[in-house]
């Protein structure tokens, strides 16, 4: 049996390359969620040459819209988005800095290039484990576009964070494989 790779955020260059597709990792650290009206702002700023709300440089970016938090809790179900519908915004985060992301099934070939071409990473979380991933965000509050309710920017810290390697620096891919 495989030991899960224990990865603390932000993550680094060279332990993204070390990552191949398949590798099980537990993910502890800060995250960004972020879906498409988030992607699309961000992109928004960066065209018109404008701040960022937050620093995406060697930042990892979940494609996630949580649920309301219960009492007690720092949030609610957290499942994965899918992340092709961030396609179109993501070699531009790359190119960026952004590091890594967290989402659901197959990402686009301009994307795995962009992967590849950035030394980045795609992990991919359960689908359909929304609460049992908000058992590990152990805080959680809006960093930017809090009119956008749950597609707003938030920051998680999380502690291990089970995910695997969709696609890796090299453009491996487990959907292809």
């Amino acid at each position: 049996m495989q030991k899960l790779k224990e990865i603390e955020l932000p993550i680094t260059k060279e332990e993204i390359v070390r990552l191949r597709a398949g590798d099980e990792v537990l993910l502890s650290g800060i995250v960004f969620t972020a879906r498409d009206q988030a992607h699309k702002r961000l992109c928004e700023c960066i065209e018109a040459n404008k701040p960022l709300p937050i620093n995406i440089n060697n930042s990892v970016i979940y494609y996630c819209g949580p649920t309301p938090h219960k009492k007690g809790k720092p949030i609610g179900s957290c499942g994965p988005t899918t992340a092709k519908r961030m396609d179109e915004f993501t070699p531009v985060l790359l190119s960026r800095g952004l590091s890594a992301m967290i989402g659901k099934g197959s990402r686009s070939k301009e994307v795995i290039s962009a992967i590849k071409k950035y030394k980045s990473v795609y992990f991919i979380a359960p689908a359909g484990a929304g609460a049992y991933l908000a058992k590990k965000v152990k805080e959680a509050k809006i960093a930017a576009y809090p009119k956008l309710g749950p597609e707003a920017i938030y920051r998680l810290k999380v502690k291990d964070f089970p995910a695997i390697v969709g696609i890796d620096s090299k453009g491996r891919n487990i959907y292809e494989n």
